[in-house]
């Protein structure tokens, strides 16, 4: 009887190349985090679940995966409890904890719990697995990282701006033409109010939040089941669907929202913003989404999503302002705005679009071929030099055929093979073998250490 290995769906092994490339993205993102002035913090993969339900919706909750109690977790659990198949009262009673379902709520305890260590506004960065009981698919993960970066202590709408700004750094950084689009919960309440609905605001933006999803039909059908009239939605669906210029989308939507309070003051902040960034060289389009919503409930104020331009594979960035998440955590009226980038769809547009730097491949710079004895000897000696000029080398481990040597190296696309035998030795030289073209020739160790820069 043969066993097969595997791993659970919707989680990945990563090759070294694959890692290799994983790395490159987060360390391009990360330098642009810092280059804005944000600070790196870490938080555990489990949190409690009080800290963590009631803050992403119903179904945000029914995604969270849950730790069983260590030991008799069954302990306190009445034969009732257990005949009535209570699946929820079951699961409080099963698990205090469970597996972060994204970087921002543990912030926002992380910045109740730490308050009088950190200086406000805060500005953080975080790069880390989350976790999220989804049915898997192209671009979506039940294991997947998360490279999240956020100011909290601040209500300026400056802060939204330099978001729009670092999510443009870093998408021109690693070549990947993409849209942003904006938009503010403000300018959906305020619409929600003025067709009447303003007590169903949650199941409203979560309906037109699926609009590239399952169409305007599917959205019209999900509106009505809410209690939207036939005359509302007529007035509601050129609103969602206009494609035009943002001050005239802006223009549109504030004729819309004129009776609504909260409605206008979301359109004056979204000028706010377009008009600071008309003064800045963006090499990504920015532009208004009305039918953007954003399904996080915690999201109080502006809303930003990204997508590629070139690949079909959803949102590779989004997040928006938060007015109060902090305060269920004891600590209200704190504002903060963050983006989150999804670093799997960001390596998978890479990889589709070839856009990975070539030179990603090669972590070993020269091998040098082991003959043994005296001769492996010398070139540990060598090869420490080589490592304090920054090149990477490594001596293949056994003794073997110089031909099989030379596979490993080829395999490894590992670009030149440094050759030492007894000659060598005594002529103080290296046998230098190119692996891209074959050509072979004697070199010192002074020549080998401008290899650095090829």
């Amino acid at each position: 009887m043969t066993s097969t290995t595997s791993i659970p769906k919707g989680t990945r092994d990563f090759l070294p190349q694959e890692s290799i490339r994983r790395n490159y993205i987060f360390d391009t993102i990360r330098s642009v985090f810092r280059l804005y002035g944000y600070q790196p913090i870490e938080t555990p993969a489990m949190e409690n679940l009080s800290t963590l339900l009631g803050k992403y919706g119903e179904e945000g909750d029914k995604l969270l995966f849950r730790i069983l109690n260590s030991g008799d977790f069954l302990s306190g659990v009445t034969d009732q409890d257990l005949a009535d198949k209570n699946i929820n009262t079951l699961a409080s009673q099963f698990c205090e904890k469970g597996l972060r379902y994204d970087l921002t709520v543990p912030f926002a305890r992380f910045v109740v719990q730490h308050r009088n260590e950190i200086t406000f506004p805060f500005k953080r960065y975080q790069i880390q697995p989350v976790w999220r009981a989804d049915r898997p698919q192209k671009g979506r993960y039940r294991e997947f990282f998360q490279c999240d970066v956020d100011v909290i202590g601040s209500d300026s709408l400056l802060n939204e701006v330099e978001l729009i700004q670092i999510i443009d750094d870093v998408f021109t950084r690693l070549g990947i033409r993409v849209q942003v689009q904006v938009n503010n919960r403000k300018v959906l309440t305020g619409i929600a109010e003025v067709l009447g609905i303003g007590d169903q605001i949650i199941p409203f933006t979560v309906a037109i939040d699926k609009l590239e999803k399952i169409g305007t039909g599917g959205v019209l059908t999900e509106l009505q089941h809410i209690g939207l009239t036939e005359e509302f939605i007529r007035q509601l669906v050129p609103i969602l669907e206009l494609r035009s210029e943002n001050d005239e989308v802006l223009v549109a939507l504030e004729h819309l929202v004129r009776t609504s309070i909260t409605g206008l003051k979301g359109i004056q902040e979204l000028r706010t913003v377009f008009e600071n960034l008309k003064h800045l060289h963006l090499s990504s389009e920015v532009i208004m989404g009305p039918s953007l919503a954003r399904g996080l409930n915690y999201y109080t104020g502006a809303i930003i999503e990204v997508r590629a331009l070139d690949v079909q594979l959803g949102s590779l960035c989004g997040g928006g302002r938060y007015d109060n998440l902090t305060g269920v955590f004891g600590m209200p009226d704190i504002s903060g705005v963050g983006v989150s980038f999804g670093a799997e769809r960001i390596y998978d547009v890479l990889a589709e679009l070839g856009g990975f730097p070539p030179t990603l491949i090669n972590t070993t710079k020269v091998m040098f071929v082991n003959f043994g004895g005296k001769e492996a000897q010398h070139c540990l000696k060598l090869m420490q030099e080589l490592r304090e000029a920054g090149i990477s080398t490594e001596l293949y481990p056994d003794v073997v055929k110089i031909k099989k040597q030379f596979s490993y190296a080829d395999a490894r696309k590992i670009p030149y093979v440094a050759i030492i035998g007894e000659e060598e030795m005594k002529s103080g030289q290296i046998n230098l073998k190119n692996m891209k073209t074959g050509e072979q020739a004697l070199t010192d160790l002074k020549d080998l250490t401008g290899l650095k820069d090829r």
